[in-house]
Formats: C-alpha cells, sequence, structure tokens
C-alpha cells in the first residue's frame, strides 16, 4: 500500500482498530499506525496533511 491508497488504508485501520473513534485521533498516530500497517510499503516521509486528513476522512466513512 502507498499514501495515496486511503480506502484502503481506512480498511484496514478499521479492520485493526475497531475501538477507535477515527473522529479523536491525532495525526501523529494516524501517521505512525499506517507506517505499521502489514502491506504497507511506501516512504513514510512523504505523507502530508492533506494525505492524513484524507485518510481519516476514509476512515469515518468505513467506521460507519
Amino acid at each position: 500500500m502507498k499514501w495515496t491508497d486511503t480506502i484502503r488504508i481506512a480498511e484496514e485501520l478499521n479492520d485493526k482498530f475497531p475501538d477507535i473513534d477515527p473522529l479523536t485521533i491525532r495525526f501523529t498516530d494516524l501517521h505512525r499506525w499506517v507506517c505499521e500497517l502489514d502491506g504497507f510499503d511506501d516512504a513514510p516521509d512523504h505523507s502530508g496533511e492533506k494525505i492524513l486528513e484524507a485518510i481519516q476522512m476514509a476512515w469515518i466513512e468505513e467506521a460507519q
């Protein structure tokens, strides 16, 4: 997975952290969790606030 795979990342995060409310997460935690996902193989420094926000929004949708 790459940073741009926002929907797949959101699905993986929702499966891995079912008790986490994505509305309350910090981007520092989100960044770390994405980097720790199995199958994630992008450079950690290739993310930014815009990408993290897109992942968070996709996760919110997935969690509903």
